[in-house]
């Protein structure tokens, strides 16, 4: 076999040993594993649901906040120019 034989039968590989072909397959794949992962911190660590629907503070530490984001929220009383 001459050197032109052989650069005719490697310039032609087999599509697994290219390195782009496995790069454009590893994209995807860690894309994969990383939202199955994510999905199962999720799944595993549930946030708990906060009861929203009685609407008073709970403790004595929060009704400062909560009395100063009514006050925010509720229209003025006074005229602005007293």
């Amino acid at each position: 076999m001459s050197a032109p034989d052989k650069l005719k039968a490697n310039s032609n590989p087999p599509w697994w040993k290219l390195p782009i072909v496995w790069l454009v397959i590893a994209g995807p794949a860690i894309v994969v594993v990383a939202s199955l992962v994510t999905a199962g911190i999720a799944i595993k660590h549930v946030d708990p649901v906060l009861d929203t629907s009685k609407g008073h503070v709970k403790s004595t530490v929060e009704e400062p906040a909560m009395r100063a984001r009514n006050h925010a929220a509720s229209p003025s009383l006074q005229p602005a120019d007293r």
